[in-house]
């Protein structure tokens, strides 16, 4: 068995509020860290009516102080919206608090459209993403004699640092600076082959001697093949709104998908790395991905509308995980 974990955006639901969607969010990590999940992870986005993880390091103290083993952390911090001073000063106070327990995935993309990737950065928009993580990291590692700038906390609470992508841009870079790499294959399915073996193949020794990947399926679990994947239509629908320029709260589950067949075709191509239907065709489809793809761990997440529905959901997906 192979660690598994959950990647959650905080959805905030149609008829709901964000209130509604953090608390939904610790419940669901209270649930998970009773199911054996070794991980859970909150991703950052702005300016997103349907998501309530804007605050993420704020967000993931939340959790952490509702859990007691379950590691907690980022999925991620899209790095070039923050100093990476204040990211390092941000999870080394998470990393004090809660020793031992706190991850740190960066991403590169602004998490958000153009206008609110203004407002986030104002004049820090060039694009030095490696040498930020790098910055970051040093400010994470022991302080040096004479180090002018200093992470007060954060220095030498070494959190470890993940690099995510969804191109060979990030697996290229993981590899470089010797770092784990998760990989975005929940909606960037394309890349996923070539960005496995080219980090596996080109990975020199750095944070970690060995290389270490992660990549994130979508499950959508139920009694019934039916049920599942009336569960999936609320994620189907979010994102043909979100790329059709409507983003708004995760809809509620429907039988008719609204959208051009063609967008709903590419929906589908996006979304492909899924495990859907009862528990014994997630445990099937879930075991398939895993021998295809050999990821060193999995990431699971799942857009489900009805909080109880998504409790249910990752039950059986971490039955079905102990089955692998």
């Amino acid at each position: 068995m192979i660690p598994y974990n959950v990647l959650d955006l905080s959805p905030i639901p149609e008829g709901g509020t964000a209130a509604d969607a953090l608390r939904n969010t610790g419940d669901l990590a209270v649930h998970a860290e009773s199911l054996g999940y070794s991980r859970f992870w909150l991703a950052e986005h702005h300016n997103m009516p349907g998501i309530a993880s804007s605050s993420t390091a704020v967000l993931i103290g939340h959790v952490a102080g509702r859990t007691t083993r379950i590691r907690v952390g980022s999925g991620g911090i899209m790095l070039p919206n923050h100093a990476p001073l204040v990211v390092a000063e941000q999870f080394g106070t998470l990393a004090t608090l809660y020793s031992d327990r706190i991850d740190l995935g960066l991403g590169r993309a602004p998490g958000t459209d153009g206008r609110t990737a203004h407002a986030l950065r104002r004049g820090r928009m060039e694009d030095n993403f490696p040498d930020e993580v790098i910055e970051l990291m040093g400010f994470l590692n022991p302080s040096q004699p004479g180090q002018p700038v200093r992470a007060i906390p954060g220095e030498g609470t070494q959190v470890p640092i993940w690099i995510l992508g969804s191109s060979l841009y990030g697996a290229q870079l993981a590899a470089h600076l010797g770092l784990p790499y998760a990989f975005a294959s929940h909606f960037a399915p394309d890349a996923l082959e070539a960005a496995s073996e080219t980090y596996r193949r080109t990975f020199r020794p750095g944070i970690t001697d060995e290389p270490r990947f992660m990549m994130a399926i979508n499950v959508f679990a139920a009694e019934t093949e039916a049920e599942a994947r009336l569960l999936r239509s609320s994620q189907l629908q979010a994102f043909l709104n979100l790329r059709s320029g409507r983003p708004g709260p995760l809809p509620a589950p429907r039988s008719e998908i609204i959208g051009s067949p063609q967008a709903v075709d590419n929906a589908e191509a996006a979304l492909r790395i899924a495990a859907i239907g009862t528990p014994e065709q997630v445990h099937e489809k879930l075991q398939a991905l895993i021998d295809h793809h050999k990821p060193d761990e999995v990431i699971l997440s799942g857009q489900i509308h009805d909080p109880a529905a998504r409790l249910r959901s990752f039950e059986i997906a971490a039955e079905a995980m102990r089955g692998i």
